[in-house]
């Protein structure tokens, strides 16, 4: 297949070449290997062509020129979850937004503006200036839309719900090359459809999102050697049933590399860290922490810290990283649940895994939101995440079977359900979504995009 149709995508992409003042590349060119790369450099994307705008109206006129070169387009931001788009667009322009950024502050409606790729951490520390928080993710080099179009699990999630129902409004181009401005009383549908409901309806060049009136929080990490991992994954469980809605916290079994760039204290080291925040006052948070500052970590980070800082407590790579990962959402994670967690993934177990992670849910999360998108809440419990450094093929291969045996484990619990901001394989659209969800979203990808032209790393099938 790619045989027999990338020669014909490349030789029809040439029209595109005199776009964007040179910020067009079509395979063979000098910088067309630099721009088709995403960060999960694992992934090996060889478009018909990549555009570079820097602009909305750059995105559209690539939009237009696609379509009459009869190409789709697959717009993306950082590439951290391109692994479903693996081998799906030799016919297809990639859309690489990551020259397009920016974002303004409306301190006294408490929105961010945020356009085309711009980053989380550049987000969070715009709106720190004004006391407001973002509901960004673990990572600071994350971009803020594909997040948002995922749904978007935050450090304050359990409180607030996902990040994706804090949005107000969206800017989107169509299959037909039209800049729409979508919000609750424009083009609805498809506002309800960005909040979660995935990419495919188009390319998102601003985002506007509600923030916090959150300038700190008690944030930060307890971290255990490695063969304390039953013990204390056992306790976090306990702890985790029934915990108060402002706590949201992970559990982590981390396998480290003895890598120079890391302190003596995690160099080539196996240990158990639980991080995340409170949203509460310092007394009441030492208070909720307690039964897991009694097992005694060998690090405790919780403190009071500004709320951009909140980025960094996951400790999650930044810069291009090739990695492989598995998922599942589950009901519970009892005692039982943390003794085949770490059985599969623990010290012991021979994984290679780099992280094998239980993140709690429920609270806000797992309520309607009643102005929701359509993702309006997460079925589950519990999110499980497992991922490997993919360095070479052969740790990739072992990697996947190494995240696949930690699924397994914890299948037991799960609630046959996945969330596609941590699903980096192509999964059934119908265990992201309820059916009555998944068939309006059909419909606003028909109208929105009528002859198909846009690709998202989930397909709705």
């Amino acid at each position: 297949m790619i045989e027999s149709t990338l020669p014909r995508a490349i030789a029809t992409a040439e029209s595109l070449r005199g776009l964007l003042d040179g910020r067009v590349f079509l395979p063979g060119d000098p910088g067309y290997d630099a721009a088709r790369t995403p960060w999960n450099v694992a992934v090996d994307q060889r478009p018909a062509a990549v555009a570079v705008p820097t602009s909305a109206d750059e995105v559209v006129l690539v939009v237009r020129a696609a379509a009459d070169a009869g190409l789709r387009v697959v717009p993306q931001s950082t590439g951290h979850g391109a692994g479903p788009l693996a081998g799906r667009f030799d016919d297809a322009v990639l859309l690489r937004l990551s020259d397009f950024t920016g974002v303004t502050i409306d301190p006294e409606r408490r929105v961010a503006r945020i356009l085309g790729a711009t980053l989380w951490q550049d987000v969070a520390e715009a709106a720190a200036v004004h006391g407001l928080a973002a509901m960004h993710g673990s990572s600071p080099d994350v971009a803020a839309a594909g997040y948002l179009l995922g749904g978007g699990l935050s450090w304050y999630a359990r409180a607030h719900g996902l990040a994706c129902n804090q949005l107000v409004a969206a800017e989107v181009v169509l299959g037909d090359g039209t800049l729409v401005r979508t919000d609750a009383d424009h083009h609805p549908d498809l506002f309800w459809a960005v909040r979660g409901g995935g990419g495919g309806f188009g390319v998102v060049t601003a985002l506007e999102t509600r923030l916090l009136p959150v300038a700190d929080a008690y944030a930060g990490m307890l971290l255990w050697d490695g063969t304390r991992a039953a013990e204390v994954t056992a306790a976090w469980a306990r702890w985790t049933h029934g915990l108060a809605p402002e706590v949201t916290t992970a559990l982590r079994l981390l396998s480290l590399p003895p890598l120079p760039e890391l302190p003596d204290f995690l160099r080539g080291r196996q240990l158990v860290v639980v991080d995340g925040a409170v949203l509460a006052d310092d007394d009441r948070a030492a208070g909720l922490l307690a039964p897991l500052r009694a097992l005694g970590p060998e690090l405790d980070t919780f403190a009071r810290i500004p709320a951009a800082a909140l980025t960094r407590i996951h400790m999650d790579p930044e810069g291009p990283t090739p990695a492989v990962s598995g998922h599942l959402l589950l009901e519970d994670f009892d005692e039982a649940a943390a003794a085949a967690l770490v059985e599969a993934a623990g010290a012991e177990s021979g994984s290679t895994l780099l992280s094998a992670e239980v993140r709690h849910l429920g609270g806000a999360l797992g309520r309607p939101d009643p102005d929701g998108g359509a993702l309006d809440r997460l079925r589950g419990e519990y999110a499980g995440f497992f991922v490997a450094v993919a360095a070479t093929p052969e740790l990739g291969t072992r990697g996947r079977a190494d995240a696949a045996r930690a699924v397994e484990a914890l299948s037991p619990w799960g609630c046959g359900a996945n969330f596609l901001n941590f699903s980096e394989e192509a999964i059934d659209p119908a265990s992201a979504f309820e059916p009555d969800v998944l068939a309006r979203l059909r419909a606003v990808r028909a109208s929105a995009d009528p002859q198909g032209r846009f690709l998202a790393n989930h397909d709705l099938g």
